[in-house]
């Protein structure tokens, strides 16, 4: 694990206030005396940070696996879930991906190309790609060409998502190639995230890359299915590293020390009460008697209970996140160590399982459908029997095409229960799972991608203009 101080470091990012984008491209060079491996760990931390604090919120209870309750007055959380959020809300969100995690990656690409350094430029670049796709799927249309540019440009002009797409896929490529490069002056030698010797990290990097070119591949499903397809068929017939187990997921490790807890416990921590688990998601697990219960939710007396948006102030009276979100519980109190999942092993099988089924790629989409919810599940912590029991019930696809393509989804919606973004991307590419909008939304539809912040709107205003509304789309959200 790493220092305290960049523990620390991370945890007042989280809690950082508003900051306009005029701050966010403060000039990276200022920080360049930092060792590089310390910059890594700052860089390592703070993406698992960005992925476990608002754009994890956000989407969550977009995607009703959280819920917003209160213990008195009306909170954020309840806001946010019948979508009354501003631009103003995602402040914080924005700085969080430009002033910090992307700065943290510009600053290792910049120091790792001027001292020979391939293998930290390589897992900067891969990092990036990473911050980038998330921030693009939230926003749409961001600043990408001129971003980083420090006191040289601090008015960046956005890019086409689309084309930011197509650049995330050449930064990937970049990475893979400088993480496989045969001289380096230095590797990384003590990283939060894939530790271990380098040779061990260099093949989970790659693999990452790989995994990751799936995930951004398959966002084109409904765009572009041919390019989809192409694009997915092509890494798969390649033979190039792509995940293979548990050991393979990409995520965030925390620790049980004080600042070094994941973000998900110390918003539960510092604002009990404010979120509990959603009827939806606990209502499909229910439905399955699905044994990755116990280590989601806490019961409520014999029950698994979540909460629908609007529902009574009664935090007590739904169950709340439980270990696999926020560690093991040791007497009264959650340790905060549990991992920030942001691509996982279960996700690699169900990209593999969609595609096998929507566009014939290879592999059959039933063998990955299973092995995606196998992955799941032992992550979680259930046992093997009980995972039998599961998949004997529930691991078989049948029906028509779009019948077989929800049961995947609605897995895969499971799986990925803490995942930032991705669920959300899920459901606006499928239409699965079926949701039904808050009643209390007040006639506003289930948001397509957010608001940008306030702080854009005041000062790059020659760039950007406020969305006329959360309806408008990501590039490649082109279902009905």
């Amino acid at each position: 694990m790493k220092k305290l101080t960049v523990a620390l470091l991370a945890f007042t990012t989280f809690f950082m206030g508003s900051c306009d984008f005029s701050e966010t491209n403060i000039d990276p060079d200022n920080v360049l005396t930092a060792p590089i491996e310390q910059q890594l760990s700052s860089l390592t931390v703070n993406v698992g940070f960005l992925a476990g604090s608002d754009l994890n919120r956000y989407s969550s209870l977009f995607m009703q696996q959280f819920s917003g309750q209160s213990t008195g007055a009306r909170t954020q959380m309840q806001q946010y879930e019948s979508f009354e959020i501003t631009g103003n809300d995602v402040n914080n969100a924005w700085l969080n991906v430009y002033a910090v995690t992307l700065n943290d990656a510009e600053n290792i690409i910049k120091i790792g190309t001027s001292t020979n350094n391939p293998h930290y430029s390589g897992v900067a670049k891969i990092l990036k790609a990473y911050t980038y796709q998330v921030a693009v799927d939230a926003w749409g249309k961001i600043p990408f060409s001129q971003a980083q540019g420090g006191s040289s440009n601090t008015k960046p002009v956005y890019d086409s998502d689309e084309v930011i797409y197509a650049g995330l896929i050449n930064l990937l490529d970049q990475g893979i190639a400088e993480v496989n490069a045969t001289t380096s002056a230095s590797s990384p030698t003590s990283s939060t995230i894939y530790s271990g010797a380098w040779s061990v990290q260099r093949t989970s990097w790659v693999k990452l890359a790989n995994t990751l070119k799936l995930r951004l591949f398959l966002h084109y499903s409904e765009k572009n299915p041919a390019f989809a397809k192409t694009g997915i068929d092509n890494i798969v017939a390649s033979g190039v590293p792509l995940f293979s187990s548990n050991a393979d997921s990409f995520q965030m490790p925390f620790s049980n020390i004080a600042n070094g807890r994941n973000p998900i416990d110390q918003f539960q921590t510092a604002r009990i009460g404010n979120l509990v688990t959603n009827a939806k998601i606990v209502g499909m697990m229910n439905s399955k008697n699905d044994p990755r219960r116990a280590f989601y939710f806490t019961l409520v007396g014999t029950n698994f209970v979540g909460a629908i948006a609007g529902a009574p102030a009664s935090p007590l009276s739904y169950s709340n996140f439980h270990t696999y979100l926020r560690g093991a519980l040791v007497g009264a109190a959650y340790t905060g160590a549990a991992p920030i999942r942001m691509l996982t092993f279960a996700e690699y099988n169900f990209i593999r399982a969609e595609a096998a089924l929507r566009f014939n790629s290879p592999g059959s989409a039933n063998t990955f459908y299973q092995a995606g919810i196998t992955a799941s599940m032992s992550d979680a912590g259930v046992l093997p029997s009980d995972i039998t029991t599961y998949i004997s019930a529930n691991g078989t696809l049948t029906g028509t095409p779009a019948q077989q393509l929800e049961q995947i989804i609605n897995e895969k919606y499971i799986a990925s229960y803490g995942v930032v973004s991705e669920p959300w991307s899920d459901w606006r590419r499928t239409g699965y799972p079926t949701l039904v909008t808050p009643s209390n939304s007040n006639g506003v539809a289930i948001p397509r991608s957010l608001f940008y912040p306030q702080s854009e709107i005041d000062l790059n205003g020659a760039n950007v203009s406020q969305k006329v509304g959360l309806s408008v789309r990501v590039f490649w959200d082109t279902r009905p």
